[in-house]
């Protein structure tokens, strides 16, 4: 079973031991599988489902909201949304959510003149923020570990995040016949459903 990740967060080692006889390969690329080639069986698209002809199902909704260390917050307080404006903010480039959409979303008009840092990987900008080097637009799903662990926090309350639903199982109809994509599936959906809990 060939599976193409996005921006690999799977729980692998529960999936080998519930498929031991289910031999796994990974690939990371970013680029999207071309299923016509016949070298993949499922990939795990981050983006606009746009992606026709093609078995399209959502994992996850994910919360998009700022996030920083406690010490970026105890060095440089943030009391209410125009306060990021003056603080340290990173950019993750390929997030379907930027910052000016929180800021609409918070009514308030304008970017900040520039970024800290920018990065083209989620895990990059949330593992800036985890350092202190500044604050994060991500999701609560994929720093999920750093917030039960206290490495990072929301700046503000959860209400004040914006619900998206942008990572996808995506596989032409003729791999779900396939026992193993069938099974991986189930377990994506499994595992998708155990994390929202």
């Amino acid at each position: 079973l060939l599976v193409a990740l996005a921006d690999p967060q799977l729980r692998l080692g529960q999936f080998v031991r519930a498929f031991p006889d289910i031999s796994l390969s990974l690939s990371a690329s970013p680029v999207h599988s071309d299923f016509a080639l016949g070298q993949v069986d499922v990939d795990i698209r981050y983006g606009v489902p746009e992606w026709p002809n093609l078995v399209v199902e959502p994992i996850f909704e994910e919360r998009i909201l700022p996030l920083a260390s406690p010490d970026l917050l105890a060095r440089l307080p943030v009391y209410v949304p125009s306060d990021l404006l003056q603080r340290p903010l990173i950019q993750s480039t390929v997030n379907l959510v930027q910052w000016p959409a929180w800021f609409a979303s918070r009514a308030l008009i304008g970017i900040p003149e520039r970024f800290a840092f920018r990065f083209d990987r989620a895990s990059m900008s949330i593992e800036a923020a985890v350092q202190g080097l500044g604050i994060a637009l991500e999701s609560d799903r994929l720093a999920s570990q750093h917030i039960e662990a206290g490495r990072l926090r929301p700046v503000f309350h959860p209400a004040w995040s914006l619900p998206i639903k942008a990572h996808f199982m995506v596989h032409p109809e003729r791999h779900a016949q396939r026992t193993e994509v069938a099974q991986f599936v189930a377990w994506m959906r499994g595992q998708a459903g155990t994390a929202a809990a």
